[in-house]
């Protein structure tokens, strides 16, 4: 009876028959946040703006979107919670890429804690102005969350086309409809 529970709950069926369109809506939240990140740096780079009017689409009409450690760390934790909620779906080799991606935004939800902790109480990391992550001691902000967002970005997309074109050991082990029908 518990395996049927466990089979019959909402991660399951995320993970099955409603994998493939969940993971075509994380992937557009994905997409929407790295354009935004993009867009800051075509921005800063080719437009030539300051930083501090530099503040992607949607921050531009809504500056404080920007400055909100909130609205990053809660950002940060829907990528964590969406690798952890669609990770059983996955088999074999996308399973291993999905794992790298789920790592690095570990580290990613981390550094944006951080963050947020100094945003609430006050007390910045060694007595910085602003919130400051530990790798932001060495690199600049934009482009550090630049890297961050490509760095889980990339391997989460590996993942994506292997779960889509699985070796058949790989499709034989799915539990979802995500592959496409082999050639």
């Amino acid at each position: 009876m518990v395996t049927q529970a466990v089979s019959a709950g909402p991660l399951y069926r995320l993970n099955t028959r409603h994998h493939k369109a969940a993971l075509t809506a994380y992937l557009v939240v994905v997409l929407a946040h790295w354009a935004e990140h993009v867009a800051q740096a075509v921005q800063i780079y080719v437009l030539g703006w300051p930083l501090k009017e530099a503040r992607g689409v949607l921050g531009v009409p809504f500056p404080w979107l920007v400055t909100s450690e909130w609205m990053h760390y809660g950002y940060a934790l829907l990528m964590l919670a969406g690798l952890l909620m669609l990770r059983s779906g996955f088999t074999g080799r996308s399973r291993v890429w999905w794992n790298i991606s789920l790592g690095i935004q570990v580290w990613h939800h981390l550094e944006h804690l951080l963050l947020l902790l100094q945003a609430i109480t006050g007390n910045n990391l060694l007595g910085r102005p602003v919130p400051t992550s530990l790798i932001q001691l060495l690199v600049p902000r934009v482009e550090l969350h630049l890297f961050y967002n490509a760095i889980v970005f990339a391997p989460m997309v590996v993942a994506m086309l292997l779960h889509r074109h699985p070796r058949p050991g790989e499709r034989a082990a799915m539990r979802c409809a995500c592959a496409v029908a082999p050639a």
